[in-house]
């Protein structure tokens, strides 16, 4: 065994926790910038405690997917209003923003300095400033991880961010903040959790300690997505949601994903759809995909029973085989109606571009096999239409 296992300074989980936190806060500084997603009432209570604290917020709105521009323009507000730290509150694209804007404002220089693909991909010599994620979504895991995932309109892709430098000084999740999720969001988020526990988890670099994590997480998106998706204030279902997600963060951070953020990345560049979104509804065709080729080409690998036992703790069921896993999968996107790509512009012309692009992808360097171009494609053909 030789790995490495890395995350947030500090984490702090539990219902109402996101109050607890502002005194922890206190001590990292009197001026944040506060990157909220488009609607910043929701960080109304937050904002308030912190002004009780002595803390002054300087609120940045940011709608939409974080972009390079978004970034770019949040860090000469931090850099022009002297800020201290910066505070991440809302889903994934808020907590990427802010943990980008933390790592320019000490480092300097043109984003694209920094950028794989895009940029010149150099790498951070300071540590960010303090940043500290709230997420109020459960899904992306960025509360805990090293990259923030940044559109690039110009390049039609989405690109990372990425260093240990830029691991948050505070992770607070508070599952309380995830209850006024409308069932879409939290069937995209919950699914992109669940890919991110799966991915890691068969991946072909795997990590003991992000195993564990794995096995547990997988477990409990199974039971409780589903529960809420039908029940928003069901509490159980969104604390358990809540850590399934933390879990996936960490696992990202610490091991390596695979062909669903592989493609996941190009598709995002293309269309205006989410990020968890699309790797909804990539997750089972690529299971397959993946399945399907270890069988043909390495009968012996064992990833293929990493996979049944995927589908074991997916299904409950000690006899399930690895093909249970994925058609227990189809079965809960359908019941979660995750949409079709093409639901979000994704257009046939454009797939072999897309395959292209995501063989390049770093993501996919993690997958368990290299699934040849025709793999590929054929993924997103099916992820483009109907479901099984």
């Amino acid at each position: 065994m030789n790995f490495e296992f890395a995350t947030a300074t500090r984490i702090l989980f539990g219902p109402g926790r996101s109050l607890d936190a502002v005194q922890i806060i206190a001590g990292l500084g009197k001026l944040a910038l506060v990157a909220t997603g488009s609607n910043p009432d929701r960080a109304s209570r937050l904002l308030e405690s912190l002004r009780r604290a002595g803390i002054e917020p300087v609120v940045f709105p940011a709608a939409g997917e974080p972009s390079i521009a978004t970034v770019q323009a949040g860090a000469a507000v931090a850099n022009e209003r002297g800020c201290e730290m910066v505070i991440g509150i809302g889903g994934g694209s808020a907590l990427d923003t802010g943990k980008a804007i933390a790592a320019l404002i000490t480092n300097g220089g043109n984003l694209l300095d920094y950028l794989e693909v895009v940029g010149q991909g150099r790498p951070l010599r300071a540590a960010s400033a303090p940043f500290v994620a709230i997420p109020t979504t459960a899904g992306t895991g960025s509360e805990v991880t090293r990259n923030a995932v940044l559109d690039s309109p110009e390049h039609h892709v989405k690109v990372s961010l990425r260093s240990p430098r830029m691991l948050p000084a505070l992770a607070v999740i508070d599952p309380e903040l995830t209850h006024s999720m409308p069932p879409a969001l939290t069937a995209c988020t919950g699914l992109d959790a669940l890919t991110q526990l799966i991915e890691p988890f068969v991946c072909n670099s795997p990590n003991p300690m992000v195993d564990a994590l794995c096995r547990d997480g997988i477990r409990r998106a199974a039971i409780f997505l589903p529960r809420a998706f039908v029940r928003g204030d069901d509490a159980e279902a969104r604390e358990n949601m809540a850590l399934a997600a933390l879990y996936g963060g960490l696992a990202l951070a610490n091991a390596r994903l695979g062909a669903v953020h592989g493609l996941a990345g190009p598709i995002g560049g293309r269309v205006g759809a989410p990020h968890g979104a699309i790797c909804a509804r990539l997750l089972p065709f690529v299971m397959e995909a993946n399945i399907r080729a270890l069988e043909r080409r390495e009968p012996g690998c064992p990833v293929l029973e990493r996979y049944r036992e995927v589908a074991v703790l997916l299904t409950g069921k000690p006899q399930a085989t690895a093909l249970d896993g994925v058609e227990w999968t189809y079965g809960l996107c359908r019941e979660l109606e995750v949409k079709p790509l093409s639901a979000f512009g994704l257009s046939a012309p454009e797939i072999p571009r897309i395959a292209a692009q995501a063989q390049k992808a770093s993501s996919m360097r993690g997958n368990p096999l290299v699934l040849e171009d025709d793999e590929l494609m054929q993924v997103l053909h099916r992820a483009n239409g109907y479901m099984p």
